[in-house]
């Protein structure tokens, strides 16, 4: 007797099942999400067709399996390579995503016509676009990409504008691509689910099929995904688990920097970051990051530098802040590029420690060059850029402040401190404030003398190999780095 078709209602935000309809849903409380969606039905059990271990369902011992190197894909962009952890791992699903217009499929293309140079056969599915608007923009990046004229296309980067997921593999298997491009998951679908293309069983479906023929034949899939108005991958949140990576592309529209991040890798640390800029060439490449975002070099009221340690190399920036007197009604608090809680904490502690009224004051700060950065190493500087803009009162020599404020006023300790003093020589700063914990590490790691019981530090030339000096100043506390900076 033939099974009968199975119904179930699913929340199109979060996934989450159920056997009858409801109005809102109890996972994650979005309402008139409940979508009806249909089994299909099948009279014959089903052929697990889903990814299998390498071991053919037997358990082994731990420590028999044998462990090696994954052989990795040279992008051709060193900045997508240093975020993938070394390259693109062959058989990998990773995943992209950004907001629309922030060069997600310029910089895909660009890797796109890289590998087909190199390994050979790339097939870019569009789902999208039309062959002629992606050659309009291939056009226009092989112009800057490797002293190519316009025009000048991989024979082997094949394009294919389809949303059938079904048709995408059969065409695979008949040009057997090294490399695949899936722009963007939303607008696939596959014919044995039910339901519209960009729902969540679709995604879910559609996701399961790239893996599987990325595992079985070892060829590398790239997945371009939406995200909401949040700025959250659009999607049931178990896509994120399945892929092996997940990347990032984060930038404001009126500038042209681009940090591509990684939020999950199976391959390589989530702590790298790439660097571009957007061009009419395409996506170009950011080699001295630090050098780009820092334009002036004299000192300015209301301006302090500061850096944060970024997977493997420091990053340095210009922190902004301008204290002005409230017109009326409540003070206005604006951050842009650092976390607003963040700032309200800073501005209670420097109202509290160090006696200064910014009750009938606007704040804002700003990170200069469109960076937006997370970490509390930036606490330090934004406390004496409010400080310097409210006082009026700039530093004599080109100066450096990283550390993070608590509570009670005192300076928390930092890592990575001794790669950010090294970065620090090598723009030429002259003094560098870090909290006093982070001062007597160096001073105790034998890379620097002494002068002051580890108050007051100098880094010789022979230890970081710049033929330059740097002061490394100890603070224990938002009073004494306030002293140090004005003095």
């Amino acid at each position: 007797m033939a099974k009968k078709a199975k119904t179930v209602y699913m929340c199109s935000e979060c996934g989450n099942e159920y056997v009858s309809w409801q109005g809102q849903c109890s996972y994650c409380g979005a309402w008139n999400t409940i979508v009806e969606h249909k089994i299909s039905d099948l009279n014959e059990p089903a052929v697990d067709s889903r990814r299998r271990t390498g071991t053919e369902g037997k358990p082994v011992k731990l420590r028999s399996v044998g462990t090696s190197d994954y052989e990795r894909m040279d992008s051709g962009i060193r900045e997508l390579n240093r975020v993938l952890g070394g390259g693109i791992v062959l058989g990998s699903l990773t995943l992209i995503s950004g907001e629309p217009g922030i060069g997600k499929s310029t910089l895909i293309a660009q890797t796109a016509n890289k590998i087909a140079r190199t390994y050979g056969k790339v097939l870019y599915v569009s789902g999208e676009e039309s062959e002629e608007q992606i050659k309009l923009r291939a056009d226009r990046i092989c112009r800057g990409s490797g002293g190519h004229e316009p025009g000048d296309i991989s024979e082997n980067l094949y394009i294919y504008p389809e949303t059938n997921l079904e048709n995408i593999l059969s065409v695979c298997e008949n040009i057997r691509p090294c490399f695949l491009i899936i722009d963007s998951i939303q607008t696939m679908y596959s014919s044995e689910v039910d339901s519209a293309a960009g729902s969540v069983t679709q995604i879910r479906a559609c996701s399961n099929l790239l893996i599987k023929f990325a595992k079985t034949n070892n060829v590398p899939v790239f997945i371009v995904a939406h995200v909401t108005k949040s700025g959250e991958l659009a999607g049931p949140k178990t896509i994120e688990h399945m892929v092996d990576c997940v990347l990032n592309f984060t930038g404001e529209r009126d500038r042209d920097l681009r940090i591509l991040r990684s939020f999950k890798n199976r391959f390589g640390t989530t702590d790298e970051i790439g660097a571009f800029r957007m061009t009419s060439e395409g996506m170009t490449e950011v080699s001295d990051l630090s050098g780009s975002l820092i334009e002036t070099e004299s000192c300015e009221e209301g301006s302090v530098v500061s850096a944060v340690y970024e997977g493997s190399r420091p990053v340095f920036f210009e922190i902004q802040a301008l204290v002005t007197g409230a017109n009326v009604g409540f003070a206005r608090r604006t951050a842009v590029g650092i976390n607003y809680n963040r700032l309200s904490m800073i501005l209670a502690v420097l109202e509290k420690k160090a006696g200064i009224d910014l009750l009938n004051h606007d704040v804002y700060v700003n990170v200069v060059g469109g960076m937006n950065t997370g970490s509390t190493a930036t606490d330090l500087a934004v406390a004496l850029a409010i400080y310097s803009s409210y006082t009026g009162k700039v530093s004599s020599r080109r100066i450096v402040a990283v550390g993070e404020v608590g509570l009670t006023g005192h300076l928390r300790s930092v890592p990575n401190s001794d790669k950010i003093v090294q970065e620090a020589v090598r723009l030429g700063y002259e003094a560098i404030i870090l909290p006093e914990r982070n001062a007597k590490q160096a001073a105790q790691s034998g890379k620097v003398k002494v002068e002051d019981a580890g108050r007051s530090v100098s880094v010789t030339p022979d230890a970081i190999d710049i033929q330059s000096d740097i002061r490394i100043i100890g603070a224990a506390n938002i009073i004494d780095a306030i002293r140090i900076y004005t003095n």
